[in-house]
């Protein structure tokens, strides 16, 4: 396929602070807290990707809610005048129902366009985390967690990303 772009810079290593981390499970042990952590790239660096490797115009997304609610995805990049689609979907989130969802889906669709698929190699990350305030000049550095089976709450720090996951770093998983 010609296109006038090189489609395989989707797939460029992001810098950090295009990525985010969320807890995906968390618990206690002996009164402490623990909270296995996965990285994502945003919304927002998914875009200006799209908009830097295939301009503005060479690109564009469409959401459709499926009859289970679910919201799907598909993102197009136009490649010798011919729209190609991928498509992912997502539930409806917690906290902002539609925007969360419609959030989660295109962050899929993107992956299947290699946007930040090579973030599935990190493994399990365990985030540093801690039941009291957090000193005030590391405040920034640090999410506040409730867990509701637990009933209590804590802090949890966002981890730093491996050198190899980093565009200056070595990229072949070294």
């Amino acid at each position: 396929m010609t296109t006038n772009f090189n489609i395989a810079e989707l797939a460029n290593y992001f810098n950090a602070d295009d990525i985010e981390w969320r807890i995906q499970q968390c618990g206690w042990k002996q009164d402490k807290p623990w909270a296995m952590v996965l990285a994502y790239v945003t919304n927002r660096a998914i875009m200006s990707r799209l908009d830097e490797v295939c301009t503005p115009f060479g690109w564009q997304n469409q959401f459709v809610v499926e009859s289970d609610n679910a919201i799907s995805c598909g993102i197009s990049i136009k490649c010798d005048n011919e729209w190609i689609t991928k498509w992912d979907a997502a539930e409806p989130t917690d906290i902002e129902k539609v925007k969360g969802g419609r959030s989660s889906a295109m962050k899929r669709a993107a992956v299947h366009w290699g946007i930040g698929r090579y973030l599935y190699n990190l493994e399990a990350t365990f985030a540093q985390c801690i039941t009291d305030y957090p000193p005030q000049q590391e405040k920034q550095l640090w999410h506040k967690h409730y867990d509701k089976k637990a009933n209590k709450g804590f802090f949890w720090k966002t981890p730093n990303l491996p050198k190899w996951a980093l565009p200056t770093g070595n990229n072949n998983g070294d």
